[in-house]
């Protein structure tokens, strides 16, 4: 199947590691080019020096995505770099889970409003693209009730939302808007290897609830991610893909 993603133009926020990176991966595999970022300087210039020797077109910043200005100023330089602008991915999470005060309050900046805050800076170019695309990244649990319950559930759950909401509002304009949530994702750097090291009850526990016997990779993530980005995609908007290995017991109407 051709996605139809050649000469596209994308960004990627959260692109260095784990799901972010792994999009990246799949867009520029697709022949898009595509600017990403990531708080980590040093991450940022070592994915940059990684990308950079395959031949495609990758530009790498750093930025947090809680500063609302910077954000802005990001994507306004990385759409005049590429020359326009046809997807967003809102991939960046503080994974802060504990509720606690500030947990509640770097949520809500990282999570949410770094979403919110890509989509409103990116959404003029996405209207001129005419063929925009809008990706945002949840999780399972905000659709469900699980260890991560509190500031990060509620922010996905939030995400879902506000993403079927401008797909609602953008339907018209030529601007599609899909979330991926996915399962428990294993991978070097990320949370779960920790866990597993760290509170290894915990993760018997989690990798008990799947019934395919592990968790996912974020290449098994990106690839929702990609082909919901594509023009293969055109008549999907208004989605939440699960992508969890049937973790998740709800059933999804």
């Amino acid at each position: 199947m051709d996605l139809g993603l050649s000469g596209k133009r994308f960004l990627v926020t959260g692109g260095t590691r784990g799901i972010g990176r792994a999009v990246v991966d799949g867009l520029l595999a697709e022949g898009a080019a595509v600017a990403y970022c990531a708080r980590t300087p040093d991450a940022v210039a070592t994915t940059q020096t990684e990308l950079a020797a395959t031949g495609s077109t990758v530009i790498g910043s750093a930025v947090d995505v809680g500063d609302r200005t910077a954000l802005a100023e990001w994507v306004a330089a990385s759409s005049e770099a590429l020359g326009g602008i046809d997807g967003v991915v809102a991939n960046v999470s503080a994974l802060a889970i504990p509720a606690n005060a500030e947990n509640w309050r770097t949520s809500f900046d990282v999570d949410l409003m770094g979403t919110v805050g890509l989509v409103e800076a990116a959404l003029p170019h996405l209207l001129e693209s005419g063929t925009g695309s809008i990706v945002t990244i949840s999780s399972v649990s905000g659709r469900e009730i699980d260890f991560a319950a509190g500031p990060y559930g509620t922010m996905k759950a939030a995400i879902i939302h506000y993403t079927q909401g401008l797909a609602f509002d953008l339907a018209g304009k030529g601007v599609r808007a899909n979330t991926v949530s996915p399962g428990n994702t294993y991978f070097p750097g990320g949370v779960w290897p920790s866990i597993e090291r760290d509170d290894p009850e915990l993760f018997a526990t989690a990798l008990g609830l799947n019934p395919t016997g592990r968790m996912a990779t974020p290449g098994e993530v990106a690839n929702a991610v990609v082909f919901l980005s594509s023009s293969a995609a055109s008549f999907i908007t208004g989605t939440n893909l699960v992508v969890d290995g049937a973790l998740t017991r709800g059933v999804q109407f």
